[in-house]
């Protein structure tokens, strides 16, 4: 089979590898589509991890074989792999902390070698832990591999804004509308709350509004708190969710918030980041700072709900498309994105268009 093997920092080797072997427990899962994460591209571009490794882990795809002891799952089914589940025993897990949980960060699907997610590859193998514990999830007819894909990003944005408990009537600024960004667009109206967008692009403040913002302003407007106060009777935003790693975007959710109100880190910011902050901002105005890192176990039925029943438009999100031997190129656009550039997909048949 065909996989992009990370051999190094910015080294992407695509070669022919042999077939995962399966244990009697376990799955192999022919990738139909696997979306490209920031989180991937992470990997990628520093130095983080020890190659070689197959990364990608927004998979959908058709299980193509089956252990021997597994009886729920059949080959020609159509499945989303969610590479993490918690073992629901831990004491994180027990606090429903379940991103905490080892089990949870220890990743074991794989297409060969340290098992890293394994969706840039044609075939990924599913150990028996989550074929057995809800990490395959079945995709109805009426759902496309590629609306399918999104079920672990809408996931992890789903636990966020449950985190930041966000509800009907609220306003909420979203610092960035690249492709995450557009998502808690999408989740922000769906719950009822009213979403307020940045970003530093134009093209991208408008598609903020096209799928559903109240407002998108330019990042770098001078009056951007003055505004959001006039679209919120003087007060600020309820919640300001955090979905670009930028100390300026932290600082201006900090001036545009409420008092009483909360502040979500989503973006993972560069371990040598350090904001300075006098507490006394957080203490007077009694801000709530929070961060929500990856998916959760417990809105996995909802997040699936959402993507599989169309409540939220995912398709709007996708801007390319890129067969898995160009994974290099999908890499390079998506960190030097063009103003139209959102989510990226990409296929192990060269199908794409």
């Amino acid at each position: 089979m065909k996989a992009q093997v990370f051999r190094g920092v910015n080294h992407l080797s695509y070669e022919d590898l042999p077939m995962p072997e399966l244990r009697a427990d376990e799955v192999l899962v022919q990738v139909k589509v696997v979306g490209l994460c920031q989180s991937d591209i992470k990997k990628i571009r520093y130095p983080l991890y020890e190659p070689p490794r197959i990364f990608g882990h927004e998979t959908a795809g058709v299980i193509a074989a089956v252990g021997e002891n597994v009886k729920k799952w059949q080959v020609g089914q159509r499945v989303v792999v969610m590479h993490h589940i918690p073992c629901m025993r831990c004491d994180y897990c027990l606090n429903e902390n379940y991103s905490m949980c080892h089990i949870y960060k220890t990743v074991t699907t794989t297409a060969g070698f340290i098992p890293s997610g394994g969706g840039f590859a044609e075939y990924v193998k599913v150990p028996g832990h989550i074929v057995a514990n809800g990490g395959l999830i079945p995709i109805p007819d009426s759902i496309s591999f590629d609306q399918a894909s999104f079920v672990e990003p809408t996931n992890c944005c789903l636990k966020a804004v449950k985190k930041a408990q966000i509800a009907p009537g609220q306003t909420v600024l979203i610092t960035g509308a690249g492709p995450i960004g557009l998502m808690f667009i999408m989740l922000v109206k769906y719950f009822g709350a009213k979403a307020i967008a940045t970003d530093l692009i134009p093209a991208r403040i408008e598609k903020a509004q096209q799928v559903g913002a109240a407002a998108a302003f330019d990042a770098r407007d001078p009056d951007l708190a003055s505004k959001i106060q006039a679209l919120t009777k003087g007060l600020g935003a309820d919640v300001s969710l955090l979905a670009v790693p930028s100390e300026k975007a932290f600082f201006q959710a900090l001036d545009c918030t409420r008092k009483g109100g909360k502040i979500l880190f989503f973006a993972e910011f560069p371990d040598q980041v350090e904001i300075p902050l006098n507490p006394n901002v957080l203490y007077q105005r009694e801000i709530d700072l929070m961060g929500s890192y990856s998916s959760s176990y417990r809105v996995q039925a909802l997040a699936t709900d959402i993507v599989f029943n169309r409540r939220i438009d995912v398709d709007a999100l996708i801007s390319d498309r890129y067969p898995l031997e160009k994974l290099d190129q999908a890499v390079n656009q998506a960190v030097a994105p063009t103003p139209e550039t959102y989510k990226i997909l990409i296929y192990p048949e060269a199908t794409c268009s």
